[in-house]
C-alpha cells in the first residue's frame, strides 16, 4: 500500500476519492494512477497523509 495525492476526482471501490486529498492505496493501482496523471505517489515522510 502507499499514499497518492489525488489529481482529480475519481470513484474507487464505491467511494468518491476528492481532487487534492491523500489517501492510501495498493501500489498497483498508484503507478497505473500516477502514469495517466490521476494522482501522485508521496512520499509517507512528504505529507502528514490522511486515510479514507
Amino acid at each position: 500500500m502507499v499514499y497518492v495525492k489525488m489529481n482529480v476526482q475519481t470513484a474507487y471501490h464505491g467511494e468518491l476519492l476528492r481532487e487534492g486529498k491523500t489517501y492510501e492505496i495498493d501500489e498497483t493501482t498508484a503507478e497505473r494512477w500516477q502514469s495517466s496523471n490521476i494522482a501522485k505517489i508521496i512520499d509517507q515522510n512528504q505529507e502528514n497523509p490522511k486515510t479514507k
